[in-house]
């Protein structure tokens, strides 16, 4: 047995020991998700966020029982899960570091404009446009032209289009869409396209537009890319994605690091390749195994 001297010297190293932080517990971050709503998705997201890092305290809370953003403890890692929520959390510029889930570009242009505030991150929803523009590559190496309806409200898009579709030796033919029930721009884009690119603009994609999107389109032989993976079941050829599991992967990464690290904007780099074989078929397209086109893009990207 131990004398009592060297009892007390040994429970004096343990104290140190912990002190120090050596041998102790790995610390525990407080992840709050927050929404306008609970609901099953959110409890099932939560849960499944849970499950990834269970050393964290992860929870969810609607905003409505949450004291203001500046009065929330600067250690909490906030997650915001729809626009309601980014409205609450802009009213204070103070606030946690905010990781902002699933906002589009457009959606972020109409509340934020061209200016980030600081202690957010925007975590986009819509693909990268190289990245679909390289899918449409992919798919349709011959095409050259590829058509793009915009609105007022998607139209700050077209400069950075034109930028990734040069070195790819693509051209943009773009056309302004304000009136939805008037066919004659896309007809007029049809007719100087090789391909048509959705881009993910609610006011122009949606599913009072889809039919005369998809049937004018094949009607003349030519495919629609994008704008997401719902329009890609509706009809279109094809489009990259990233769902749930992917978001989970990058939520775990981001929170493995420091918030001051945490970028102003970043697009989900784990994704996927949704195509449309029916369509396909009925274009004359060649069919793809969407896996090894997603890892083929993938190491595209990451390749220096």
């Amino acid at each position: 047995m131990p004398t009592p001297t060297l009892w007390r010297i040994g429970c004096i190293g343990m104290l140190l020991l912990g002190w120090l932080g050596l041998g102790a517990p790995a610390w525990a971050a407080d992840v709050l998700l927050t929404g306008a709503h609970d609901s099953p998705a959110v409890q099932a997201f939560t849960q499944a966020l849970a499950k990834q890092r269970p050393k964290d305290n992860v929870r969810f809370a609607p905003f409505a029982s949450l004291p203001v953003p500046a009065k929330l403890p600067a250690s909490t890692r906030l997650i915001l899960l729809d626009l309601p929520s980014l409205d609450w959390r802009l009213q204070d510029a103070q606030g946690p570091p905010t990781l902002v889930l699933r906002i589009s570009r457009l959606q972020a242009n109409q509340r934020l404009g061209n200016s980030v505030p600081a202690r957010l991150t925007l975590l986009w929803s819509d693909p990268p446009l190289i990245r679909q523009l390289r899918l449409t590559k992919k798919l349709l190496p011959q095409v050259q032209r590829v058509g793009v309806l915009y609105g007022k409200g998607s139209e700050f898009l077209l400069k950075e289009l034109q930028q990734a579709a040069r070195p790819l030796g693509l051209k943009i033919v773009a056309e302004r869409w304000d009136n939805t029930q008037d066919s004659r721009p896309l007809q007029t884009l049809l007719r100087n396209s090789d391909v048509l690119l959705g881009l993910d603009d609610p006011g122009l994609y949606n599913p009072k537009t889809a039919k005369n999107l998809l049937l004018s389109s094949y009607g003349q032989q030519l495919a629609l890319i994008g704008p997401n993976a719902g329009f890609v079941k509706a009809g279109s050829l094809a489009s990259t994605y990233s769902d749930q599991s992917d978001w989970l992967q990058m939520l775990d990464h981001l929170l493995d690091r420091p918030p001051a690290s945490w970028p102003r904007a970043l697009y989900p780099q784990p994704f996927k390749v949704l195509s449309n074989p029916q369509v396909a078929r009925s274009l004359g397209i060649e069919q793809i195994d969407p896996g090894t086109v997603a890892a083929q893009l993938a190491e595209g990207e990451n390749r220096p």
